[in-house]
Protein backbone atom coordinates (compact mmCIF):
# COMPACT_ATOMS: atom_id res chain seq x y z
CA UNK A 1 0.00 0.00 0.00
CA UNK A 2 1.15 3.44 -0.69
CA UNK A 3 1.95 5.80 1.89
CA UNK A 4 0.07 9.26 1.62
CA UNK A 5 2.37 12.27 0.65
CA UNK A 6 2.57 14.88 3.41
CA UNK A 7 0.57 17.84 2.99
CA UNK A 8 2.01 20.78 2.57
CA UNK A 9 2.35 23.12 5.14
CA UNK A 10 0.67 26.05 4.75
CA UNK A 11 1.94 29.82 6.69
CA UNK A 12 -0.48 31.24 9.13
CA UNK A 13 -0.61 34.35 10.66
CA UNK A 14 2.08 32.77 13.75
CA UNK A 15 4.66 31.38 11.49
CA UNK A 16 6.93 33.76 9.49
CA UNK A 17 7.02 33.25 5.71
CA UNK A 18 10.01 32.78 4.11
CA UNK A 19 12.53 36.09 3.84
CA UNK A 20 11.41 36.59 7.82
CA UNK A 21 8.82 39.03 7.07
CA UNK A 22 5.64 37.99 9.22
CA UNK A 23 3.66 39.57 6.05
CA UNK A 24 4.99 37.59 3.15
CA UNK A 25 6.91 40.64 1.55
CA UNK A 26 10.05 39.47 -0.19
CA UNK A 27 9.12 35.58 0.63
CA UNK A 28 9.89 33.73 -2.41
CA UNK A 29 6.46 30.91 -0.76
CA UNK A 30 4.21 32.74 -2.72
CA UNK A 31 5.65 31.77 -6.18
CA UNK A 32 6.32 28.27 -5.48
CA UNK A 33 9.78 29.80 -6.83
CA UNK A 34 12.95 28.18 -4.89
CA UNK A 35 15.69 30.22 -3.90
CA UNK A 36 18.39 31.00 -6.16
CA UNK A 37 21.91 32.08 -5.67
CA UNK A 38 20.81 35.33 -7.48
CA UNK A 39 17.96 35.64 -4.94
CA UNK A 40 19.95 35.06 -1.85
CA UNK A 41 22.45 37.23 -2.41
CA UNK A 42 19.82 40.26 -3.32
CA UNK A 43 18.14 39.14 0.06
CA UNK A 44 21.58 39.67 1.68
CA UNK A 45 21.58 43.50 0.37
CA UNK A 46 17.51 44.22 0.58
CA UNK A 47 14.81 43.97 2.71
CA UNK A 48 11.61 45.53 1.94
CA UNK A 49 13.17 47.26 -0.82
CA UNK A 50 15.30 48.95 1.63
CA UNK A 51 18.82 49.11 0.88
CA UNK A 52 20.99 46.76 3.60
CA UNK A 53 24.76 47.09 2.05
CA UNK A 54 26.41 50.79 2.40
CA UNK A 55 29.70 49.39 1.99
CA UNK A 56 30.02 52.07 -1.32
CA UNK A 57 27.57 54.43 -0.25
CA UNK A 58 26.51 57.46 2.10
CA UNK A 59 24.82 55.70 5.28
CA UNK A 60 22.63 57.75 7.67
CA UNK A 61 25.55 57.14 9.93
CA UNK A 62 27.80 59.26 7.36
CA UNK A 63 25.38 61.97 6.76
CA UNK A 64 25.21 62.91 9.90
CA UNK A 65 28.57 62.50 11.18
CA UNK A 66 27.23 60.40 14.00
CA UNK A 67 30.79 59.28 15.25
CA UNK A 68 32.16 61.97 16.17
CA UNK A 69 29.08 63.49 17.83
CA UNK A 70 28.06 60.29 19.77
CA UNK A 71 31.86 59.85 20.76
CA UNK A 72 31.32 63.39 22.23
CA UNK A 73 30.73 62.63 25.88
CA UNK A 74 33.76 61.89 28.18
CA UNK A 75 32.67 62.69 31.77
CA UNK A 76 35.38 63.05 34.22
CA UNK A 77 33.99 61.03 37.01
CA UNK A 78 32.36 57.44 36.95
CA UNK A 79 29.18 58.92 38.39
CA UNK A 80 26.17 57.47 36.12
CA UNK A 81 24.36 60.95 36.59
CA UNK A 82 27.02 63.07 34.95
CA UNK A 83 26.22 61.70 31.21
CA UNK A 84 22.82 63.10 31.43
CA UNK A 85 24.25 66.34 32.45
CA UNK A 86 26.37 66.35 29.69
CA UNK A 87 24.16 65.07 27.41
CA UNK A 88 21.44 67.38 28.34
CA UNK A 89 24.09 70.35 27.56
CA UNK A 90 25.36 68.79 24.38
CA UNK A 91 21.62 68.69 22.85
CA UNK A 92 21.03 72.60 23.99
CA UNK A 93 23.90 73.97 22.31
CA UNK A 94 22.43 72.38 18.70
CA UNK A 95 19.15 73.96 19.23
CA UNK A 96 20.69 76.91 19.87
CA UNK A 97 23.12 76.31 16.95
CA UNK A 98 19.91 75.93 14.67
CA UNK A 99 17.88 79.02 16.69
CA UNK A 100 20.65 81.50 15.68
CA UNK A 101 21.13 79.86 12.09
CA UNK A 102 17.20 80.86 11.69
CA UNK A 103 17.47 83.99 13.65
CA UNK A 104 20.36 85.28 11.47
CA UNK A 105 18.44 84.52 8.19
CA UNK A 106 15.31 85.79 9.28
CA UNK A 107 17.36 89.23 10.12
CA UNK A 108 18.70 88.71 6.27
CA UNK A 109 15.34 88.45 4.66
CA UNK A 110 14.08 91.51 6.92
CA UNK A 111 16.36 93.74 5.72
CA UNK A 112 15.29 92.89 2.68
CA UNK A 113 11.78 93.23 2.89
CA UNK A 114 11.20 89.54 2.61
CA UNK A 115 8.42 89.04 5.50
CA UNK A 116 7.41 85.78 4.81
CA UNK A 117 9.93 83.98 5.22
CA UNK A 118 11.27 85.58 8.33
CA UNK A 119 7.86 84.82 9.45
CA UNK A 120 8.41 81.20 8.88
CA UNK A 121 12.01 81.37 10.50
CA UNK A 122 10.75 82.59 13.47
CA UNK A 123 7.90 80.14 14.30
CA UNK A 124 11.06 77.88 14.03
CA UNK A 125 12.66 79.48 16.30
CA UNK A 126 9.79 79.52 18.52
CA UNK A 127 9.37 76.08 18.63
CA UNK A 128 12.92 75.32 19.22
CA UNK A 129 12.51 77.31 22.04
CA UNK A 130 9.98 74.62 23.30
CA UNK A 131 12.02 71.83 22.77
CA UNK A 132 14.58 73.74 24.72
CA UNK A 133 12.10 74.33 27.52
CA UNK A 134 11.02 70.67 27.75
CA UNK A 135 14.66 69.34 28.15
CA UNK A 136 14.51 71.08 31.41
CA UNK A 137 11.86 68.22 32.48
CA UNK A 138 15.14 65.47 31.58
CA UNK A 139 17.72 67.18 33.34
CA UNK A 140 15.40 67.42 36.63
CA UNK A 141 15.26 64.42 36.84
CA UNK A 142 18.16 64.47 38.79
CA UNK A 143 18.20 64.53 42.55
CA UNK A 144 20.15 67.25 44.58
CA UNK A 145 22.60 64.55 46.19
CA UNK A 146 22.61 62.85 42.78
CA UNK A 147 24.07 66.47 41.58
CA UNK A 148 26.27 67.01 44.76
CA UNK A 149 28.23 63.69 44.58
CA UNK A 150 29.23 65.31 40.13
CA UNK A 151 29.06 68.71 40.60
CA UNK A 152 33.20 68.42 41.61
CA UNK A 153 33.69 67.14 38.14
CA UNK A 154 32.20 70.47 36.38
CA UNK A 155 35.12 72.75 38.23
CA UNK A 156 34.43 76.17 37.24
CA UNK A 157 32.34 75.48 33.88
CA UNK A 158 29.26 76.93 34.02
CA UNK A 159 26.33 77.29 31.32
CA UNK A 160 26.92 80.90 31.74
CA UNK A 161 29.93 80.54 29.59
CA UNK A 162 27.91 79.32 26.55
CA UNK A 163 29.21 81.89 23.64
CA UNK A 164 26.12 80.50 21.32
CA UNK A 165 24.03 81.04 24.45
CA UNK A 166 25.64 85.30 24.54
CA UNK A 167 25.41 85.68 20.85
CA UNK A 168 21.58 84.56 21.12
CA UNK A 169 21.23 87.31 23.70
CA UNK A 170 22.78 90.14 21.86
CA UNK A 171 20.58 89.08 18.42
CA UNK A 172 17.46 89.64 20.70
CA UNK A 173 18.60 92.72 21.90
CA UNK A 174 19.79 91.89 25.61
CA UNK A 175 23.39 93.77 25.30
CA UNK A 176 25.58 93.81 27.17
CA UNK A 177 29.49 94.26 26.71
CA UNK A 178 30.57 92.96 30.21
CA UNK A 179 29.67 89.41 28.61
CA UNK A 180 32.81 89.44 26.49
CA UNK A 181 34.78 88.42 29.84
CA UNK A 182 33.77 84.89 29.77
CA UNK A 183 35.26 84.35 26.29
CA UNK A 184 38.66 86.39 26.06
CA UNK A 185 40.67 83.30 26.53
CA UNK A 186 39.24 82.54 23.19
CA UNK A 187 40.03 84.27 20.66
CA UNK A 188 38.20 82.79 17.93
CA UNK A 189 35.07 82.71 19.69
CA UNK A 190 35.20 86.22 21.47
CA UNK A 191 35.39 87.85 17.72
CA UNK A 192 31.89 85.93 17.19
CA UNK A 193 30.28 87.16 20.38
CA UNK A 194 32.11 90.53 20.18
CA UNK A 195 30.26 90.78 16.04
CA UNK A 196 26.82 89.71 17.59
CA UNK A 197 27.55 92.95 20.41
CA UNK A 198 28.13 95.38 17.73
CA UNK A 199 25.34 94.12 15.37
CA UNK A 200 22.32 95.70 15.19
CA UNK A 201 19.79 93.11 17.07
CA UNK A 202 16.80 91.50 15.46
CA UNK A 203 14.61 93.97 16.53
CA UNK A 204 16.69 96.80 15.75
CA UNK A 205 16.29 95.48 12.02
CA UNK A 206 12.55 95.38 12.31
CA UNK A 207 12.78 98.95 13.72
CA UNK A 208 13.90 99.95 10.71
CA UNK A 209 11.33 98.05 8.52
CA UNK A 210 8.98 99.99 10.29
CA UNK A 211 10.48 103.11 9.38
CA UNK A 212 11.11 101.84 5.74
CA UNK A 213 6.93 101.41 5.91
CA UNK A 214 6.57 104.44 6.56
CA UNK A 215 6.25 105.22 10.01
CA UNK A 216 7.96 108.46 11.94
CA UNK A 217 10.72 106.37 14.05
CA UNK A 218 13.08 108.82 15.64
CA UNK A 219 16.11 109.14 13.87
CA UNK A 220 18.66 108.56 17.19
CA UNK A 221 16.20 105.21 17.42
CA UNK A 222 17.43 104.30 14.22
CA UNK A 223 20.94 104.96 14.55
CA UNK A 224 21.49 104.14 18.27
CA UNK A 225 24.52 102.65 19.96
CA UNK A 226 23.87 99.09 18.62
CA UNK A 227 26.01 97.73 21.91
CA UNK A 228 23.65 98.69 24.65
CA UNK A 229 20.31 96.67 25.62
CA UNK A 230 17.22 97.90 23.52
CA UNK A 231 15.34 100.96 24.73
CA UNK A 232 11.80 101.75 25.46
CA UNK A 233 10.70 103.97 22.55
CA UNK A 234 8.01 106.31 22.39
CA UNK A 235 7.86 106.54 18.39
CA UNK A 236 8.19 102.67 18.02
CA UNK A 237 5.28 102.39 20.63
CA UNK A 238 3.56 104.97 18.45
CA UNK A 239 4.08 102.88 15.38
CA UNK A 240 2.99 99.39 16.61
CA UNK A 241 0.07 100.90 18.27
CA UNK A 242 -1.10 102.13 14.73
CA UNK A 243 -0.41 98.25 13.76
CA UNK A 244 -2.53 96.85 16.14
CA UNK A 245 -5.38 99.17 15.82
CA UNK A 246 -5.82 99.03 12.33
CA UNK A 247 -4.35 95.38 11.07
CA UNK A 248 -6.04 95.10 8.09
CA UNK A 249 -3.84 97.96 6.70
CA UNK A 250 -0.64 96.79 8.08
CA UNK A 251 -1.33 92.42 7.80
CA UNK A 252 2.63 91.90 7.36
CA UNK A 253 3.45 94.08 9.93
CA UNK A 254 0.68 92.65 12.34
CA UNK A 255 1.92 89.48 11.63
CA UNK A 256 5.89 90.35 12.69
CA UNK A 257 4.63 91.77 16.03
CA UNK A 258 2.73 88.60 16.79
CA UNK A 259 5.68 86.43 15.72
CA UNK A 260 8.05 88.35 18.02
CA UNK A 261 5.68 88.32 20.94
CA UNK A 262 5.31 84.36 20.16
CA UNK A 263 9.61 84.33 20.45
CA UNK A 264 9.54 86.36 23.69
CA UNK A 265 6.76 84.28 25.40
CA UNK A 266 8.67 81.26 24.48
CA UNK A 267 12.14 82.60 25.41
CA UNK A 268 10.50 83.96 28.89
CA UNK A 269 9.30 80.19 29.43
CA UNK A 270 13.02 78.42 29.06
CA UNK A 271 14.41 81.30 31.19
CA UNK A 272 11.68 80.29 34.02
CA UNK A 273 12.39 76.58 33.64
CA UNK A 274 15.50 76.72 33.75
CA UNK A 275 15.59 79.04 37.08
CA UNK A 276 12.90 76.28 38.65
CA UNK A 277 15.15 73.78 37.61
CA UNK A 278 18.36 74.98 38.86
CA UNK A 279 16.30 75.75 42.55
CA UNK A 280 14.94 72.23 42.83
CA UNK A 281 17.95 70.83 41.85
CA UNK A 282 20.67 73.41 44.05
CA UNK A 283 18.26 75.04 45.82
CA UNK A 284 20.19 78.91 46.48
CA UNK A 285 24.35 78.08 46.15
CA UNK A 286 26.61 79.50 44.22
CA UNK A 287 26.80 78.36 40.82
CA UNK A 288 29.79 76.71 39.53
CA UNK A 289 30.43 79.89 36.81
CA UNK A 290 30.45 82.10 39.96
CA UNK A 291 27.27 83.68 39.63
CA UNK A 292 25.29 83.41 42.96
CA UNK A 293 23.31 80.86 41.30
CA UNK A 294 18.88 80.82 40.94
CA UNK A 295 18.65 84.62 42.32
CA UNK A 296 21.10 85.46 39.19
CA UNK A 297 18.40 83.58 36.64
CA UNK A 298 15.43 84.99 38.75
CA UNK A 299 16.41 89.11 38.06
CA UNK A 300 16.84 87.34 34.35
CA UNK A 301 13.07 86.81 34.33
CA UNK A 302 12.92 90.38 33.93
CA UNK A 303 14.49 91.25 31.15
CA UNK A 304 12.47 91.95 28.53
CA UNK A 305 13.41 92.01 24.85
CA UNK A 306 11.00 93.74 22.88
CA UNK A 307 9.44 96.49 25.67
CA UNK A 308 6.92 98.49 23.41
CA UNK A 309 5.29 95.61 22.02
CA UNK A 310 4.28 93.93 25.48
CA UNK A 311 3.55 97.86 26.91
CA UNK A 312 0.92 98.58 23.86
CA UNK A 313 -0.83 95.93 24.91
CA UNK A 314 -1.99 98.03 28.07
CA UNK A 315 -2.79 101.13 25.66
CA UNK A 316 -5.32 99.48 23.21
Amino acid sequence: MTKPSPKATTPTSDSPAQGGCPFGHGSEASGGASSTPASTSANATQWHDAQLDFSKSMSYGDYLSLDPILNAQHPRSTDHNEMLFIIQHQTSELWMKLALYELQAARAAVHNDELPPAFKMLARVSRILEQLVQAWSVLATMTPSEYSSMRPSLGSSSGFQSYQYRILEFMLGNKNAAMLGPHSHRPDLYQQVEAALNAPSFYDEVVRLLARRGFAIAPERLERDWTKPTPHDTTVEAAWLEVYRNPSQHWELYEMAEELVDLEDAFRQWRFRHVTTVERIIGFKQGTGGTNGAPYLRKMLDVVLFPELWHVRTLL
